[in-house]
């Protein structure tokens, strides 16, 4: 049985010819790019495996592509403001997007717009899910790194703002990067920050477990997927490899470039704006704003691939191909619905006022609304709203 295929995604400022061209990891193959618009830093997501997200650069609006029909858009999700940041949970049931200082949830199965976080004091910069999609973080120019429970914040009512379970305050500058490693809720993350520093923290207790201090501002941070590496582009072109099993261990360290000349990866001619690793470990992914991504083997350090574009990189990650991605006669096996641009059960409706509850079934069936019978047993349900088993009018059995 073959490997799964890695394929690149990379956008740039300009997107002359398309908005994100992909090409094959290991054999350098262009794949067909996905046409219209170019998308913004840190606003490209893949959703369940069978769409493409891309934030309009600059506008109040998201393109989506189904991975197979690359020549069109086929969907516009349109937002409140221009979109700073994006990203979708790994379950494809999810989307979190940064408008200025506000976190916006939406439910991908009905288009709800579940949540309005209002947290940070300016702009979102970065936003990532845990493995798991139980929790997801958030960073800002306000300095503040933000980790929130999914389910807790789904369950506030919507006159309340719920709290997040953590709050990172350790760094003086804004936040520019985050990600999140493996484990849930006992995942590490890392922050990436203009004061020059990159720090590793522990998700489930808040814990701070890693400073390190660099000699310019970091852009971009990624770990590998055994954690035992964390890949950090600096302000300068330099991307630092940090081992995070040094021993010994100290929580505070400072990157000596001259003492550590063997590991920091040197090609680049200004920042770097985003950081990938193969899932084997063995190559690493950087695009800059000297509109180039490279290729890069880890161990020795030598840049394997250099790729031009028209403009600054904006997004370049790399993926294992979903299948519809490489089957040009693939369908989703769900269409999106319209996403509601009003937050969910504040809208007006003609079931306003009426008891009810919405089960969330996943991705690929159907939300039931129950309406106010509470007879579960006895009552079968033909459609939304309407139950069979003869109720009083104050809802008892």
């Amino acid at each position: 049985m073959a490997a799964p295929m890695e394929v690149a995604l990379v956008t740039d400022a300009a997107g002359p010819l398309c908005n994100c061209s992909a090409w094959e990891l290991h054999s350098g193959s262009a794949l067909p790019g996905y046409r219209g618009g170019n998308s913004g830093p840190r606003a490209l997501a893949l959703l369940g495996g069978e769409h493409l997200l891309g934030a309009q650069l600059g506008k109040s609006y998201i393109n989506v592509w189904e991975l197979q029909r690359k020549d069109q858009l086929q969907q516009k999700i349109i937002c409140p403001g221009p979109v700073t940041c994006l990203t979708a949970s790994p379950n494809g049931l999810y989307i979190l997007v940064g408008v200025a200082e506000s976190i916006y949830l939406w439910e991908v199965s009905n288009g709800n717009l579940l949540a309005i976080l209002n947290r940070h004091y300016q702009d979102l910069t970065c936003l990532c899910f845990t493995d798991d999609s139980s929790h997801f973080l958030s960073g800002a120019k306000d300095c503040l790194a933000l980790v929130w429970n999914l389910y807790s914040v789904l369950q506030a009512e919507p006159s309340q703002i719920p709290d997040p379970r953590h709050v990172w305050s350790r760094h003086s500058l804004p936040i520019t990067d985050l990600c999140c490693g493996f484990g849930g809720p006992l995942a590490r993350a890392a922050t990436a920050s203009l004061d020059q520093t990159a720090k590793l923290w522990e998700v489930s207790s808040g814990e701070l477990l890693l400073s390190v201090l660099f000699d310019v501002g970091i852009m971009a941070v990624t770990l590998d997927l055994s954690e035992y590496h964390m890949f950090c582009g600096g302000m300068d072109g330099s991307i630092f490899q940090v081992d995070l099993c040094a021993w010994p261990v100290q929580r505070d360290r400072t990157f000596q470039t001259e003492r550590e000349n063997g590991k920091v990866f040197k090609g680049h001619r200004s920042q770097v704006t985003c950081l990938s690793v193969s899932t084997d470990g063995s190559l690493l992914l950087s695009g800059s704003h000297d509109e180039t991504v490279r290729l890069w083997d880890i161990q020795s350090k030598q840049c394997l691939k250099t790729m031009n574009h028209k403009g600054a990189v904006t997004n370049a990650f790399i993926v294992l191909a979903p299948a519809n991605m490489l089957n040009p006669d693939g369908k989703p096996s769900t269409p999106l619905p319209k996403f509601s641009k009003h937050l969910h059960g504040t809208e007006s409706s003609d079931e306003q006022g009426s008891e009810g509850l919405t089960l969330r079934l996943g991705l690929h069936q159907q939300s039931l609304l129950f309406g106010p019978c509470r007879n579960l047993e006895k009552a079968t349900w033909r459609r939304p709203g309407k139950c069979t088993h003869r109720c009083t009018p104050q809802g008892k059995r």
